[in-house]
């Protein structure tokens, strides 16, 4: 949606500048730029009219409300609708154009891209003043991730599988990064971001020289962000038939194009392998049960190398099963598993009908809110499969209990945890309380960003 300079002029003929309204209470004009002070405080320099689906000089300014700045002076950078009072321009822009951020007395705040359609109006980027929000700034943000993982696990293989970038954490709001050995799978969750596309994959070829990049969108993101993308590869080539990547010390199967996430779930690689171990120690030869298993991460890693002797893994996805099956081949463990294709709640009801138990549970369901009025009702959806994992778990074994909402916290999962405790009447000690592998980080100003809860128990 593009927004047209007005043509309304001022009291002395000259043309005014456009000011688009946002809330639901129309706000007076500012004064035109001028070259010196005005009755409403100093003059403040005009905006440039470039092009606003380039990179580089702002379009626009957004203007907040009083008294809600400090969010975005600690370099939180989601700007919502209802923190903006209005949105000044000089000429055209449209969703992907930079936009300085200011407070309502016009102190410069950050620097970002504006969204003209979606509630989340403005993602920052920059608290430099004097920097350009340009390609050198995202070329510096990637530069910099890529640096952090190679520091951290070393120069990438043919077989490696991390997260190379990670939006807020990395300072790249909305980017999401994955490699899978040669190949990279990229997500845009912002649709200012996405405008720059081509842009953002210029500068990963540049940095990474991947054989082939492919873009994975996430449920719900198209819609919300106005994000007009479909899954497939956009550079290279893709992987060859059997394509599969290494972790804690297994081989797995990926389909790069139409798996789950990005292709496998990285954030919980390890978290397998500490609940693995877990189940070694507490429950040697385990009957495990992997509920939302995908393709089999927690279950095959459990028989690997945490000494159980059979998995049942279930999954409402005929694909996600398909992918098991082969990677319990690949691992020769396929005789100890059997899969069952279903939905969770049912395929429980279904076993504590049948008086079936084991020596280990994991439940790790997808995300369950994206909208802070659903938080209550998704709580009670994780309560209840918890619930029915406990009723299934012998006593003295381990249950792995698993979220990956950001708006549900920490405190909150637990307080759930409790509750089912209670209602069961089995003791839970929680022996790890962990969240996601380290290229997974988190950024102390965004709260949201640590999405990922992985609990480690023992039931009495």
């Amino acid at each position: 949606m593009t927004h047209p300079a007005s043509t309304s002029s001022s009291a002395d003929g000259a043309p005014s500048r456009r000011v688009v309204v946002i809330g639901e209470e129309p706000v007076p004009p500012p004064p035109p730029f001028a070259a010196g002070a005005t009755d409403s405080g100093p003059a403040r320099p005009p905006l440039p009219a470039g092009d606003p689906a380039t990179l580089g000089e702002p379009a626009a300014r957004v203007v907040l409300k009083p008294r809600r700045a400090q969010p975005f002076h600690f370099r939180h950078p989601w700007v919502f609708d209802g923190a903006v009072q209005r949105i000044e321009a000089a000429g055209d822009f449209t969703t992907g154009s930079v936009a300085d951020l200011v407070t309502d007395s016009g102190e410069w705040v950050a620097r970002g891209l504006l969204h003209a359609d979606a509630n989340l109006k403005l993602r920052l980027y920059s608290w430099d003043q004097e920097r350009p929000l340009d390609r050198g700034l995202f070329a510096e943000r990637i530069a910099s991730a890529a640096s952090l993982r190679t520091r951290l696990f070393g120069a990438p293989t043919a077989t490696d599988a991390r997260r190379e970038l990670f939006s807020e954490a990395d300072g790249l709001t909305g980017l999401t990064v994955d490699r899978y050995g040669e190949y990279l799978t990229v997500q845009f969750t912002a649709g200012p971001l996405a405008a720059h596309q081509e842009t953002v994959l210029d500068l990963l070829e540049a940095q990474f020289s991947p054989k082939g990049i492919f873009i994975r969108t996430e449920k719900g993101m198209g819609e919300a962000e106005a994000i007009h993308l479909t899954d497939g590869v956009v550079r290279g080539e893709a992987p060859p038939e059997g394509f599969a990547v290494e972790e804690n010390g297994l081989s797995w199967g990926v389909d790069l194009a139409a798996g789950q996430k990005t292709g496998l779930y990285l954030d919980q690689r390890d978290n397998r392998r500490a609940a693995a171990d877990l189940v070694a120690a507490a429950t040697p030869g385990a009957k495990v049960l992997d509920l939302f298993c995908y393709s089999g991460g927690f279950g095959l890693t459990m028989l690997a190398r945490g000494g159980a002797t059979s998995v049942r893994g279930v999954d409402a996805s005929e694909s996600a099963l398909g992918l098991a099956v082969m990677n319990a081949a690949r691992h020769g463990s396929a005789d100890a598993c059997t899969w069952t294709n279903g939905k969770a709640f049912e395929v429980l009801d279904a076993m504590k009908a049948s008086g079936e138990r084991f020596d280990a549970v994991v439940c790790d369901p997808p995300k369950m809110t994206r909208t802070r009025k659903s938080v209550e009702n998704a709580l009670r959806g994780y309560h209840q499969l918890n619930a029915s994992c406990l009723e299934l778990l012998n006593p003295g074994g381990v249950l792995v209990t698993c979220c990956c909402s950001g708006l549900i916290s920490r405190e909150k999962f637990g307080q759930m945890l409790a509750g089912v405790a209670a209602r069961v009447g089995r003791p839970l000690r929680i022996l790890e309380n962990r969240g996601a592998a380290p290229d997974h980080p988190t950024a102390p100003q965004v709260p949201e960003s640590e999405y990922l809860k992985c609990l480690l128990c023992v039931a009495d």
